[in-house]
């Protein structure tokens, strides 16, 4: 087994970048919570957003693709406990997107009824922090607990500011759901940090100590399915998904471009924590994994055909999304690792486009019924701009990052599972083409289907998103899809920095080691 490095962050930088920030919206939540005047709880949230986004390009200009390892590793030990933070290929994009889609969530939430709500703001920014502090964590507990206060910001926010009126409901779901898969995952990472030290005579939770560690553990197979059922609730993986749905559709739409970002934070727990700790046993029982995600490639997708409520909609397209993309994960090799990477960050800016347009178009319709909607492309040309160009990426169209993705990823399917499984998963996203397709022609395009009172095409008014607001969110967002779709060897440079030394798998990925180095050369001859 490799040895993985790890570079201090002292050695790099003269400060602890990723903790400071994890600190930034923290301290900016409890500046948010003591001040009284709403002018200042705008103010003080973008400061520490803008500041948080900054840092996190500074992050990506200093991380090194050629260096391989851990680097800007943190790790403080006190009364029994361990904090540890590091970056690598594998969540280095994920922690630069977190802090990217927060300002722009941000950007959105600005004439909100809620925009300056001390409570609402509070969570948007611990949200923030949360999910920079899971991504960026070295310790399976310290991952854990994270997860857990995730809850907290969640839970407000739909009860304060979600749009359904059966939103404590909705909570007593969530709660039974996210609930019990934290249950099932601190369970697993408890057995195989107690496992761990029957061999090393140390309690430990620390990550490259339960990696080096795992050769003879006790019960691998039963904390795998525990670890695999946990995160698959909060990916969601089919049949484990029943809550994204309601949450989508009873929710609030103004932090949802964050936290579409936590719904990547299950697909990143099975990089990090479950295949590199128990890749025997993955490898095993990866036909298992394969069939549900396969399953729920197409059962979202017929789903979302079936919805008149444009969030439920694109709830069940995410659940399609999420199969293909865990296919790629058990696939174990290098050129299906990097697909599901790239499409995972993908599929997170993109959804996250078309969410946003969608919330848009409800401050102005207040309906979420598509029949309900048709014609708005003349009058609304930001938002039509905005959700085709995502709706393209998540397509995979030649130029977007998601076209490289597939490709990896079939590349990667033909080798691990064969044709079959690479055919099944282009024809689910023909599907998904045609749904997303009709969507568009549906809301901007067609006349619409039922009376829809006066509101049918308002101009804007003072409780409705600027054009101005609504123009720097499309022009990021798809300035961002288009740029990294044109050129990706950047991007795969960065993923391919740590994949064979953390991902590797006894048989398959060893086999596949050579490939790996061709991956970046693949890429260039297709542009």
């Amino acid at each position: 087994m490799d040895t993985i490095t790890m570079t201090l962050w002292s050695e790099t930088i003269s400060f602890p970048i990723l903790s400071v920030m994890t600190a930034i919206p923290l301290v900016t939540m409890l500046l948010v919570l003591l001040t009284p005047p709403p002018a200042i709880v705008l103010r003080l949230s973008f400061a520490g957003t803008i500041l948080t986004f900054l840092l996190g390009l500074y992050l990506l200009a200093v991380f090194n693709p050629d260096q391989p390892g851990i680097q800007l590793y943190e790790k403080y030990q006190g009364m029994g406990l361990t904090y540890s933070v590091g970056v690598d290929g594998t969540n280095i994009l994920f922690i630069l997107l977190t802090t990217l889609l927060a300002l722009l969530a941000l950007v959105y939430n600005m004439t909100a009824r809620h925009a300056t709500d001390r409570i609402h703001v509070a969570c948007f920014l611990g949200y923030e922090a949360i999910l920079i502090g899971a991504f960026a964590a070295m310790n399976a507990m310290q991952f854990w607990l994270w997860c857990f206060l995730e809850l907290v910001p969640v839970i407000l926010m739909t009860l304060r500011t979600g749009s359904g009126q059966n939103r404590r409901w909705v909570v007593a779901l969530l709660l039974q759901h996210w609930g019990s898969g934290l249950l099932m995952v601190l369970a697993g990472f408890l057995m195989l940090g107690f496992g761990i030290m029957l061999s090393t005579d140390v309690l430990s939770f620390d990550w490259l100590i339960l990696k080096e560690n795992n050769a003879n553990l006790e019960y691998a197979t039963l904390i795998f399915f525990l670890l695999l059922f946990g995160f698959a609730i909060r990916m969601p993986l089919f049949p484990f998904h029943a809550w994204l749905p309601v949450l989508a559709e009873q929710g609030t739409i103004a932090s949802a471009g964050i936290f579409l970002v936590s719904l990547k934070l299950g697909i990143y727990a099975v990089m990090r924590f479950l295949i590199p700790l128990l890749p025997e046993v993955a490898e095993q029982w990866a036909w298992f994994v394969v069939t549900l995600s396969l399953i729920g490639i197409f059962y979202g997708v017929l789903l979302a055909f079936m919805q008149i409520n444009f969030r439920r909609l694109l709830a069940f397209a995410i659940i399609s999304q999420t199969g293909l993309i865990v296919i790629g994960l058990f696939d174990f090799n290098s050129y299906a690792m990097e697909g599901s990477i790239i499409l995972a960050v993908s599929y997170g800016l993109a959804t996250a486009g078309i969410l946003l347009s969608l919330g848009m178009i409800y401050k102005r319709t207040h309906t979420a019924f598509i029949p309900r909607l048709g014609g708005m492309f003349d009058t609304n040309t930001a938002i039509a701009f905005l959700f085709v160009i995502c709706a393209l990426s998540t397509m995979v169209m030649p130029g977007t990052p998601g076209f490289d993705g597939i490709h990896l990823l079939l590349e990667g399917t033909i080798k691990g599972q064969g044709w079959f499984v690479a055919i099944a998963i282009l024809f689910g996203n023909v599907l998904a083409v045609g749904l997303l397709l009709r969507a568009f022609q549906q809301i901007f395009i067609a006349a619409p289907k039922r009376f829809q009172g006066a509101f049918t095409y308002t101009h804007h008014t003072s409780s409705q998103p600027s054009p101005r607001n609504e123009w720097i969110i499309a022009i990021v967002i798809c300035g961002l899809l288009i740029a990294t779709g044109v050129n990706t060897s950047p991007w795969l440079h960065i993923i391919d920095q740590n994949l064979e030394s953390i991902h590797s798998s006894p048989s398959s990925m060893g086999a596949a080691h050579p490939d790996a180095l061709t991956t970046q050369s693949i890429i260039s001859k297709d542009h």
